[in-house]
Formats: C-alpha cells, structure tokens, sequence
C-alpha cells in the first residue's frame, strides 16, 4: 500500500500589480497555510492580531509549519505541491528563517509539475491539468485575487479557496498516479499527455536528464527552480 498523500499550499499576502512577475519582488509575505491529506484532515494556519486573522504569517507560526511538515515526512506521509518546490517552500522557508529545513522538506516532497517541467521543458498549471485529467475542479478565485481578499477581511473566502488548491492538487497526485501520466488542457482546446510511470521525489526528479529546450526562444532554465536552495543542502 502507497504511502498517504499530504498536499499543502500557500497564499501570499502582498498587493502586486497585475500580472507582475513574483520571482522579481524577491520573498513574499504569506497570509495563511493549508495542508489536506488523504483522510480529508486538514490544518490551516495563519497568525493572529488582535483576535482577527493577522496580515502575515509570523516568523514563528511560519517556522512551526515547516517543521509539522518535516514531521509529517519523516512519518511516511508523502508531501505534494503544485510547484512547490520554486514557490511555496522557497517563500515558507523565507518566511519561517530556515531555507534549510525547506530545502530538506523540498527535496523530499513530490511536485509533480517540476517532474512534469523535466520531461517537457515547459511548466503547465493546476487548474489545466485538473481539467486535462477530469476531476471536474475549478479554482473558486485566481491566486492573484486572494492578496487583495485577505487584506479586506474575507479570511473565510481566502482560506476556503487554499483549502481547495490543497484538495485539487491531492486529488491530481492520484490521479496521475491512478493513470501512470499527466493530462493538461492545452492553449489550442485540446488536451495533451505525458508518461508518469511514477511520481517521483523532488530528489529523484533533479537526476534526470535535463530536458530538450532547443526548440524553445526563451526557455526556462532548470536551474532556476532551485536556485534558492542553500549551498550546504546537498541534491
């Protein structure tokens, strides 16, 4: 029997301007945290000031996180993220003071979109590959969306919908599993797939061959999804 899936995520809590590019704004602030798994159990967590919902995650409620999740690896449950691995973890561990430890729980964890990104050299989104493999899921707001939400008090709102992502991503990681490939809803209308013979652990993942960018005018350097891990963690 399978090890159980954990899935978690994140949302930030700074007010970007539209599309604006995350990674050029260096670490962000994160508002809450979720984490739902395979017994549909879920932890949410988000700091408090003054009886309410706090702006940010505190360093010390961010860093109590992160070594839940560590916890709950070293128990046998298998962590997933949708990108986890460049995004949540990266801005966790920022927020916690500890780019070690989440580069250990990185490492560690499944992100199927980063194995999915070294098969194909492209990354794709959640909702298109809940839409590619079926599941009937939607997003209830866009992630860019739900900064502005939290700082206007619908904390309800905000923490339902990263309680969703947690429950899209934990539904894909068995699906993909179930199938032994990854199905995406692509920008033409139709739906294209990937072999997954099997999910692999982020460590796994970065062994693998690079993948083939020679078609591509401005490609994605595989590098850069871990170029935050400290020098000391070793791959």
């Amino acid at each position: 029997m399978s090890a159980p899936w954990l899935a978690f995520d994140i949302e930030t809590a700074n007010l970007l301007p539209e599309g604006a590019d995350l990674d050029s704004f260096g670490p962000l602030d994160i508002s809450v945290v979720a984490a739902v798994g395979d017994d549909g159990g879920a932890r949410v967590v988000h700091s408090v000031q003054d009886g309410r919902p706090a702006p940010r995650l505190t360093q010390a409620d961010a860093a109590a996180f992160l070594k839940w999740l560590r916890e709950q690896q070293r128990s046998g449950a298998r962590i997933v993220a949708w990108n986890g691995v460049s995004f949540d973890l990266k801005m966790i561990g920022h927020a916690a003071g500890d780019l070690q430890l989440a580069a250990e729980v990185a490492l560690d964890s499944y992100d199927p979109m980063l194995q999915f990104f070294y098969r194909r050299g492209f990354p794709i989104g959640l909702q298109a590959v809940a839409g590619g493999m079926g599941l009937g899921l939607k997003k209830s707001m866009s992630g860019a969306d739900a900064p502005e939400q939290w700082a206007k008090g619908n904390f309800q709102q905000v923490i339902e919908y990263v309680q969703g992502d947690c429950r899209m991503t934990l539904e894909i990681a068995r699906a993909i599993e179930k199938a032994r490939e990854v199905r995406w809803n692509t920008k033409r209308g139709t739906i294209s797939s990937e072999r997954m013979a099997a999910l692999l652990t982020t460590r796994e993942v970065l062994r693998l061959p690079p993948p083939d960018q020679s078609w591509m005018d401005t490609p994605i350097p595989p590098a850069k999804f871990t170029a935050w891990f400290p020098a000391s963690v070793r791959v």
